[in-house]
């Protein structure tokens, strides 16, 4: 195993909470580059990259900490079908649209700096659409996620798989589309 491997192994026994917080910043930062770029904006807007790092450090990693902490509790770590059924049920109901929320209120009132009327409308005409799209994506992954991954791993999978769903939710949660580069 790779040295970077080993230690970050290390790492995440040691201090799993923070692991998991600063690999949701980083895996955040990669996914905002992302779409900065895929979004047509030329020179990297710092403040925003900043502050989606912000979020994926001191609410992304820790909530999926202890959200995934709290199924194993509820549900004893069992890893049966329908004990895992029941966890991807649990959290498509409460985290998947919390999160998205969360997400949209977040981007609009400090990413963007939008006033609370701007971002409540774009909510409500938008949330829906999100989170019937992560109705269709997320349950599998979950299913994946709670069946076989082990509980130390599952954040850090979420998080890879979230740097899709992050580009995803940066293209829907912008109030203004940029004009494409001539």
């Amino acid at each position: 195993m790779g040295s970077i491997a080993k230690q970050y192994l290390i790492q995440l026994q040691r201090h799993p909470l923070r692991t998991k917080a600063l690999t949701a910043g980083v895996l955040s930062a990669i996914s905002d580059i992302a779409s900065q770029k895929l979004t047509g904006i030329q020179k990297l807007q710092l403040r925003r990259l900043v502050l989606k790092v912000l979020f994926g450090v001191a609410y992304l990693g820790p909530f999926g900490h202890f959200l995934h902490l709290l199924l194993d509790k509820i549900f004893k770590g069992k890893k049966d079908n329908k004990t895992v059924a029941k966890k991807v049920l649990v959290e498509q109901l409460t985290s998947s649209p919390w999160n998205n929320l969360i997400f949209m209120l977040y981007y609009g009132l400090v990413v963007e700096g939008r006033p609370w009327m701007h971002v409540k409308s774009k909510i409500k005409k938008d949330f829906p659409a999100v989170q019937y799209t992560a109705w269709t994506f997320w349950p599998v992954l979950g299913w994946i996620n709670h069946q076989y991954v082990p509980l130390q791993f599952r954040v850090i999978f979420q998080s890879l798989v979230g740097f899709f769903w992050g580009i995803f939710l940066n293209l829907q949660a912008r109030s203004v589309a940029l004009p494409k580069p001539k």
